[in-house]
C-alpha cells in the first residue's frame, strides 16, 4: 500500500470512492473536490493498492474550533497556518474495509497535524462510530448544533494535543 497527498489528477478516483462510501445527501460532489484539492490537496491522505485508490481521509485547517456545515462547501476557508486540522471524510471502498486502512490514514493525519504544530484534530461522526474514533484518542463532545450535514445527527469529536 502506498500513501500520498492529492493532486488534481486524482479527482475522478476520489469522487468515485466518495460515491461508494456516502449516500448522495452526505457525499461531496466532484465540483467540491476540485475546490478542495486546489485549496488543500496536501491535507488529503490517499491510500493506493498498486494504482487503485482504496481509501482516503481529507479535511482543511482552520482557527475555528468547531466543524460547521459551511466548511464542507467552502474550501477557501482553509488556512494553512490554522490551529485545528478538520477531518471531513474517512473513506474506504467496501471491499477493502475491516483491514485497518482507514486507521492508518487517520494515524497519518494525526501525525502530520502534530508535526505541523496544530492544537489537534476535529471531526464529526454518527453515534455508531464514536467508539471507533475514541480508539485514536478522539473525545466525544456530544451532538453538535453546528452541523446537520445530509440531515443527519452528528457528534463532534476532538483530539487535542
Amino acid at each position: 500500500m502506498n500513501i500520498r497527498t492529492a493532486v488534481i489528477s486524482d479527482l475522478d478516483a476520489i469522487a468515485g470512492v466518495e460515491a461508494q462510501c456516502f449516500p448522495a445527501s452526505e457525499a461531496a460532489t466532484k465540483e467540491e473536490f476540485i475546490e478542495r484539492i486546489g485549496h488543500y490537496g496536501n491535507h488529503f491522505w490517499l491510500m493506493f493498492d498498486d494504482d487503485k485508490l482504496i481509501a482516503f481521509v481529507d479535511g482543511f485547517v482552520t482557527d475555528e474550533a468547531d466543524l460547521t456545515d459551511e466548511m464542507y462547501e467552502k474550501a477557501d476557508m482553509h488556512n494553512e497556518n490554522g490551529a485545528w486540522q478538520m477531518i471531513f471524510g474517512v473513506n474506504t471502498v467496501p471491499e477493502y474495509r475491516r483491514h485497518g486502512y482507514a486507521g492508518e490514514l487517520i494515524k497519518c493525519a494525526i501525525s502530520d497535524a502534530k508535526e505541523q504544530g496544530r492544537k489537534g484534530l476535529v471531526l464529526t461522526c454518527k453515534e455508531k462510530l464514536i467508539h471507533y474514533y475514541a480508539g485514536f484518542g478522539f473525545v466525544d463532545e456530544g451532538v453538535t448544533d453546528k452541523s446537520t450535514h445530509g440531515g443527519v445527527v452528528w457528534h463532534q469529536m476532538r483530539l487535542e494535543f
